[in-house]
């Protein structure tokens, strides 16, 4: 089941390609969990040069996916939320277990830690066929896109 698709993604996040790293969200329990999926394709722009012959994600990148998740679940709690912007603040107890190659299903699970209305903590894992990835915890804050601007 599609809770979100990609359009509907568009609308609660800022990001777009090529730095959008989450195409639908398949489950979502409001302030508690949810779960999005990642499509990994040959053509990411990222795998030009991570690495040539031998693609492989960046973990950096899986743990920006899970945050985007993250995002998501924190920001459809906003009816204002096009006037936010979330911005990460930390990354904790990040372990990369199993390359995610082109071809892949990357399933993000999101785990509210804290869902404040500044202040977001999150528990991520990231996995491909059930084995796991990725993990972190993730932090970040919910700001207001107008005190960003000349900045």
């Amino acid at each position: 089941m599609v809770v979100y698709d990609s359009v509907a993604i568009q609308e609660i996040l800022p990001h777009r390609y090529p730095f959008l790293l989450v195409d639908k969200i398949i489950e979502l329990v409001p302030r508690e969990r949810i779960v999005g999926v990642k499509q990994v394709t040959v053509n990411e722009e990222f795998f030009k040069g991570h690495f040539p012959g031998a693609p492989v994600m960046p973990g950096v990148l899986q743990i920006e996916a899970l945050a985007q998740v993250g995002a998501i679940l924190a920001l459809r709690e906003f009816e204002n939320r096009d006037e936010k912007i979330p911005f990460f603040t930390g990354i904790e107890n990040a372990r990369f277990r199993k390359p995610v190659v082109p071809g892949d299903t990357l399933i993000l699970e999101v785990t509210a830690l804290r869902i404040g209305n500044r202040v977001q903590r999150m528990r991520g894992v990231a996995t491909v066929d059930g084995n796991v990835c990725s993990e972190a915890e993730i932090l970040s804050i919910i700001a207001d896109r107008s005190e960003q601007k000349g900045k």
